[in-house]
């Protein structure tokens, strides 16, 4: 029996856990339900897109990731900040508090970096960006 490598149009399932390089794991499908994708689709991060390539069924491998092969860097432009009588009355803007904005459709998360009286800072970049991320992989299917 000849093992069957991954290779672009494939549907995946694997089981990943992503950790910083502390070890500090910040996600894991562990313990739930797999992750399934279609490779070349750009339905996951990239670096993991292309380290599954050429891997096999139960096939497991740890790869560390640039910033531009995950979340991108850290972007100061997609950092403002608002004033607060621009909010709705009910919005408690609390530092670390995450808001969806913009188009119901392709919305965009923002944190609250910063919050007075007067003024809001709201952060839009993904909280992975800029951070070098470790995902473990394994390759629990292959369609």
């Amino acid at each position: 029996m000849s093992l069957r490598n991954i290779k672009k149009g494939d549907t995946v399932t694997i089981h990943y856990t992503g950790k910083f390089e502390d070890d500090q794991v910040f996600d894991s499908s562990k313990g739930r339900d797999p992750l399934e994708f279609v490779v070349g689709e750009g339905q996951i991060i990239v670096g993991v897109e292309k380290a599954v390539i050429g891997m096999h069924m139960g096939e497991a491998k740890t790869v560390k990731l640039n910033p531009s092969e995950a979340y991108g860097d850290r972007r100061d432009d997609l950092v403002s900040t608002v004033e607060k009588k621009y909010l709705s009355p009910d919005m408690d803007p609390k530092p670390g508090t995450q808001w969806l904005i913009g188009d119901p459709q392709d919305p965009t998360i923002v944190t609250v970096l910063e919050a007075n009286d007067e003024n809001i800072t709201l952060d839009a970049n993904h909280p992975l960006a800029g951070k070098m991320l470790i995902f473990d992989l394994e390759i629990i299917a292959i369609a």
